[in-house]
């Protein structure tokens, strides 16, 4: 089943292409990282993807429906690059937190009942926080709001979690316990997982597909191709599609 298809989009802002000709597909229970230089266009790619920004060409469905008219958003679980990091001060428990993503069944002004809580409770018991359910966010690690967002995303039970550089400003023993849960969430619930990030000399062990994004083309890397871009640093050998794109003056 397809759950992500992006068909020949170019874009750019301004007068400033950013990628041409971008083709890939993410099927049921891919667990795929796109990597690239910084500045290349992987979290621009996302929010092209997420329906933020609008293709200058080519086409994106979601559940094989056109991005523009995608509505069952419950299905994409986002986690977007700061997280909670930037609202840590905010006076709210991790649980609560993780119940605001549930207002849409809660209903607004109302509060949450036993069963809301139990569902926040389930999805940080998921990713080994249900110990600090009461906990102020304020009082949590980089690591541990990294996780309070994750939990927030699961308790929803999406379809596919998107993620943007969910390794910023972690230590490397948390970035370890990430990837593993991650990898376990995808292989023993079929979780659908799509993350953009830079460190790929610790995802490659991880994820069953790389897509890399660089100089405005974006191709798959072989096995091969990953131990050129770990001694390269995201130079990728060009393809026919980076060829016409160079002839045609696009970057």
């Amino acid at each position: 089943m397809k759950i992500i298809e992006v068909n020949n989009i170019s874009f750019g802002y301004s007068n400033m292409p950013i990628f041409s000709e971008v083709d890939f597909t993410i099927n049921k229970g891919d667990f795929v990282a796109i990597i690239g230089a910084n500045g290349s266009g992987k979290s621009t790619l996302l929010k092209l993807v997420l329906g933020e920004l609008v293709p200058s060409t080519g086409q994106i469905r979601l559940f094989n429906e056109d991005v523009q008219h995608f509505k069952e958003w419950s299905k994409i679980g986002y986690v977007p690059q700061k997280g909670l990091s930037s609202h840590s001060n905010f006076p709210a428990t991790a649980e609560e937190i993780v119940m605001a993503n549930l207002f849409s069944q809660i209903g607004l002004l109302r509060f949450p009942k036993k069963e809301h809580r139990e569902k926040a409770h389930t999805a940080l018991k998921q990713v080994g926080m249900q110990e600090y359910a009461k906990e102020l966010i304020g009082n949590l690690s980089g690591g541990q709001l990294q996780r309070v967002m994750l939990a927030r995303v699961m308790v929803n039970e999406p379809d596919i979690m998107i993620l943007d550089e969910p390794t910023t400003g972690l230590d490397t023993e948390t970035i370890k316990g990430l990837y593993q849960w991650l990898n376990k969430i995808n292989k023993e619930a079929g979780l659908t997982i799509l993350m953009v990030t830079h460190d790929i000399a610790n995802v490659h062990q991880h994820v069953s597909r790389i897509l890399c994004l660089e100089e405005g083309s974006l191709i798959e890397l072989n096995k091969e191709q990953i131990h050129h871009e770990l001694s390269h640093k995201h130079k990728h050998p060009k393809n026919n599609k980076a060829e016409r794109i160079d002839k045609n003056g696009d970057i």
